[in-house]
């Protein structure tokens, strides 16, 4: 025997789990950044893209700032999860092209980042992220899951290395624009 309170209490139930939905929704994303989220305090997401190249899907990023506000000279994580396989040698030889695109020619600082980052930067397959942080002190830490790669101990580093995707003079606007939250 049902009564009449049954699709009532039914209908309280799905009210109760849809205003549950919504409040979670409206919470902030906070980093799941393993131990990099140490140097960010707060950390929560700023915005998120992919890119592709010529159809090819590269990877996905996702931008990380205390209380979800970029700004370049405060600490921020840059997680890049790959969508296809790369070399570690070929992430950093990448990074130092873009570096030079953008107009860098310190030829001597070029060529000791590019060793760091070949030290540094593992080989990668589907699915795996490499974290870039930028820490309080104006360093790059770098992140694979848990796992602490290495650490590149000049600011002007992290400033040009962060510039290829959230400068001005990226190759990429649309994907800045989504990570950095602005409107286009």
């Amino acid at each position: 025997m049902t009564s009449a309170r049954d699709p009532l209490m039914q209908r309280l139930a799905v009210a109760c789990l849809v205003a549950a939905a919504l409040l979670l929704a409206a919470v902030p994303a906070r980093a799941d950044l393993g131990p990099a989220s140490r140097l960010v305090p707060s950390a929560e997401l700023v915005g998120q893209g992919r890119l592709t190249f010529f159809g090819f899907r590269i990877f996905d990023a996702e931008l990380y700032a205390p209380d979800g506000v970029y700004a370049p000279s405060k600490p921020f994580a840059l997680k890049l999860t790959y969508l296809r396989n790369f070399s570690g040698d070929s992430i950093a030889e990448r990074s130092i092209d873009e570096i030079r695109r953008q107009g860098y020619a310190n030829q001597a600082k070029l060529a000791d980042w590019d060793a760091k980052m070949r030290s540094i930067f593992p080989d990668v397959s589907p699915g795996q992220s490499i974290t870039g942080v930028r820490d309080t002190a104006g360093r790059t830490v770098f992140y694979s899951g848990s796992r602490r790669l290495g650490t590149i101990d000049d600011p002007e580093f992290a400033q040009r290395f962060f510039s290829i995707w959230l400068g001005n003079n990226t190759q990429d606007p649309d994907l800045r624009a989504r990570l950095i939250g602005a409107s286009r």
